[in-house]
């Protein structure tokens, strides 16, 4: 199926937000992160997602991320994530982004609080009723309030304002069945995944594309994919999602997620500083090994600057994916000695 001209396609980059010495957001860096990305062909930016850390953001910030990433962004498309706690702050940072010019806003379905789907459905029918920009509703059910597809398709069918839908539940079935129920009735409906384990077999259903973790640290092999999909190279595309599979399970498998792909940032040569949650004495040294296997998988794709920390007798091999248990032994036996 053709994309009707308009509909939001093409992967969009969650990036993360590097941080100085300090934990202040290092703006320079960030500047120079988007602009890096923008030069490798990202079809758009995803900011302050559950990869830039929105949660653990101020509000001032959050819009201090928007305004770096607007202006850096050479005119490519953004979808920014606008999920705040109540429906004033969110309408409000749909006003802060249309006046910026992103192309929609990504919205959550309420967090903390369980809701009820008569709740779910009320909230998006109102921020879609008031909105000045365009929505896309985000079903992340292992961290907010999941959205039913029942209710989904209601909203889509019911509200112009409401664009498309971003999925990170996993659930290729549920995938499907949103491509079947709501985007045959209305083409012009943006259907993105958002879990990079299922991009390939996405796209091969008719996914418009992805907002997707890995493609800041490896745009070139998510694009690749990506472009090869869309051209119908099935074959080639498949090979670069068993790829892209090696690079994921590595980061996405490190603790207190998003360090693992913080990590994968600065393998490629940026200062990404700490995220804003510490990390135990273990766990750092589970992040160092898994640094060392994540360079190797890197080196291998022929991102040469990350070839300097792969390890003899550390590199990933393809399917290998991180050994935690071994590694964990491996951190016990260490912290032991060290006790002794």
């Amino acid at each position: 199926m053709k994309t009707p001209a308009g509909s939001i396609q093409g992967i969009f980059v969650p990036n993360i937000v590097p941080y100085d010495a300090k934990g202040r957001i290092d703006e320079n860096e960030l500047r120079r992160i988007i602009s890096w990305l923008a030069g490798k062909g990202v079809s758009g930016f995803y900011p302050n997602g559950s990869m830039g850390e929105f949660i653990r953001l101020s509000y001032d910030e959050r819009k201090t991320v928007l305004r770096i990433v607007s202006e850096e962004a050479r005119g490519l498309p953004i979808l920014a994530g606008a999920a705040e706690p109540n429906v004033e702050l969110v309408l409000e940072m749909c006003r802060y982004c249309a006046d910026l010019g992103c192309r929609a806003v990504s919205i959550t379905g309420p967090y903390y609080y369980k809701l009820t789907q008569e709740s779910i459905e009320q909230y998006f029918r109102e921020l879609a009723a008031k909105s000045p920009i365009d929505i896309v509703v985000y079903n992340i059910p292992v961290f907010a309030n999941e959205i039913s597809l029942p209710v989904l398709e209601r909203l889509a069918l019911d509200c112009p304002r409401i664009v498309g839908t971003k999925d990170t539940s996993k659930d290729m079935g549920r995938f499907q069945q949103t491509l079947h129920t709501i985007k045959r009735q209305r083409p012009d409906f943006s259907v993105l995944i958002g879990w990079e384990e299922l991009l390939c077999t996405g796209l091969f259903m008719g996914a418009d594309g992805g907002t997707l973790s890995s493609a800041g640290v490896a745009p070139e092999v998510v694009m690749s994919l990506y472009q090869n999909a869309r051209a119908g190279n099935w074959d080639e595309a498949r090979r670069i999602q068993f790829e892209l599979l090696d690079l994921f399970s590595l980061m996405v498998g490190a603790p207190n997620f998003p360090e693992g792909f913080r990590t994968g940032y600065e393998l490629r040569g940026f200062k990404a500083g700490h995220a804003r949650f510490p990390l135990s004495a273990g766990e750092q040294d589970l992040i160092a090994a898994m640094r060392s296997k994540l360079a190797c998988a890197l080196a291998a794709c022929g991102f040469e600057e990350a070839a300097r920390e792969c390890r003899d007798g550390s590199c990933a091999k393809p399917g290998a994916g991180l050994d935690v248990d071994g590694i964990v032994e491996a951190v016990l036996r260490k912290m032991s000695g060290a006790k002794g």
